[in-house]
């Protein structure tokens, strides 16, 4: 990875007020003209947004475009929202540079013309991916110039819908806090609905000798010692690299599979008329799409492999899925089909569940959404992610398991990892991220309208402007 250019701040300047030229230009953002409200003395927010990162800045942004308010919370301090500078390890992004990511068709919000107003258009050339840090810096600026309107250290501890609006139970750094919103808006990331998925051989291990790549783990407290990766996506291979370089003694990447994915195949249906069509598709052949990408799985990227394969000590076990593992003499005894692994210890690369019935801010909703299995059934070809994916409506709205058991359910919209079975990637990914801001935004104005359509009815009865004073003409004698 090149060293980074020197910066330019009048560049960035420059730019800010091209970007604010250009949100005159188009006449954005809309006036605001929800009806205010209150629910027990309290205001009554338009949207609540749960998440910071890149999805929960694009819709708030996007709402705001149309003239809804939209407050965003956030458990992590300031500045270290989503996985860029805590958990993720990767020394660049996977996508191409160019994509126009949460930047809701501005060109002046892109990340090309934030790199280029500081760093030049040599530099942006020269540039190959775009560094992991750097990124976050991105969004850092994003949130600044947008006025996106963020409270960080808030955790959200229980989302409880109600008819006519979703209350939310808030520790903040004053103590707790109720807010109540109209809509709510899931921002939560690739975790979404669940968490790290944990496999059944890790039961019982004690906890100080592993941790899955998603924890935030000193990789440092790693030198010396015989380290395990399981799995052999993105995230191993970032999590091997972060070990060698921390100075482990040995990383055994234990994979699964004969080999590597050689092709992503996500990048065969990434078109305009998929990411607007496939929310459009009947049921068979969403799953069938889906279904079919995760099987063929993700490669992890290029680079992402050569930076482990260049260390001598870095070995790849392919064909080695995990029988066993336990303690033995204060080390770890993993048992593949070729070989048990002497480790110290193990860190597991084995993704994320759908499973909001394991997270206690979900434990009121959880067990009324609704899901692909309880449409569906269980489809031969099993596939938890998938079957546990949500059912959502058009706005990312959530659904009833058994309609009337929770109403105010549809209030809550899902706008994270786990709606690509219903949307597509349009709720986490760079790629299409605006199209799934636009989408979700779209939806709730619509819904907002619609629901307050006599309030708005009397406000068009109500409405007296005069364009026209009566002045204009004299009337024919």
């Amino acid at each position: 990875m090149s060293s980074t250019p020197s910066t330019d701040a009048r560049g960035l300047t420059a730019l800010e007020q091209r970007l604010a030229q250009d949100l005159a230009w188009l006449d954005l953002p809309a006036q605001p003209w929800v009806p205010q409200a209150s629910v027990h003395g309290s205001e009554l927010l338009d949207v609540a947004i749960i998440g910071a990162g890149m999805a929960g800045l694009a819709a708030a942004v996007s709402l705001h475009h149309l003239g809804v308010r939209a407050r965003v919370f956030d458990s992590a301090p300031q500045g270290y929202e989503g996985p860029w500078a805590t958990t993720a390890r990767m020394e660049t992004l996977r996508s191409p540079k160019q994509l126009t990511g949460p930047a809701l068709g501005l060109p002046a919000l892109t990340f090309r013309a934030w790199y280029e107003a500081q760093f030049g258009r040599e530099a942006w050339e020269a540039l190959d991916k775009i560094p992991r840090l750097q990124w976050m810096d991105y969004l850092r600026w994003y949130r600044r110039v947008m006025k996106v309107d963020v409270r960080n250290e808030h955790e959200v501890l229980d989302i409880i819908p109600r008819p006519g609006h979703v209350e939310l139970r808030i520790e903040a750094p004053d103590g707790m806090q109720t807010v109540f919103a109209r809509r709510a808006v899931l921002a939560t990331g690739r975790a979404g609905l669940g968490g790290a998925a944990l496999p059944d051989f890790i039961a019982g291990v004690p906890r100080r000798y592993w941790a899955h790549s998603s924890d935030e783990l000193d990789y440092a407290v790693l030198r010396g010692l015989r380290v395990g990766v399981v799995g052999a996506g993105a995230s191993a291979m970032d999590s091997a690299g972060t070990a060698l370089e921390q100075g482990a003694a040995s990383v055994d990447l234990l994979i699964r599979r004969p080999d590597l994915p050689r092709v992503n195949k996500g990048k065969g249906v990434s078109n305009p008329g998929f990411t607007h069509g496939f929310m459009n598709l009947p049921d068979e052949w969403r799953w069938r799409i889906r279904r079919y990408i995760n099987v063929q799985q993700v490669p992890p990227p290029r680079a992402s492999v050569l930076r482990v394969s260049r260390h001598a000590n870095a070995r790849f076990n392919f064909s080695s899925p995990i029988l066993e593992v336990r303690e033995a003499g204060g080390r770890l005894a993993v048992r593949t089909p070729a070989r048990t692994h002497e480790l110290d210890f193990l860190i597991l690369s084995t993704g994320f569940a759908i499973d909001s019935h394991s997270r206690p801010e979900y434990a009121t909703i959880a067990p009324h959404v609704r899901t692909w299995s309880d449409v569906h059934g269980q489809p031969e070809d099993i596939d938890r992610e998938l079957l546990d994916s949500p059912e959502l409506g058009p706005a990312f709205e959530m659904l009833e398991k058994t309609p009337g058991e929770l109403p105010g359910l549809s209030r809550v919209h899902c706008f994270c990892y786990p709606a690509a079975l219903a949307h597509g990637a349009v709720s986490g990914d760079i790629p299409a991220i605006s199209d799934g801001a636009q989408r979700l935004s779209r939806g709730i104005a619509s819904l907002l309208y619609v629901e307050d359509i006599e309030t708005h009815y009397a406000q068009l009865l109500a409405y007296d402007e005069p364009e026209v004073l009566g002045d204009e003409w004299t009337p024919a004698a």
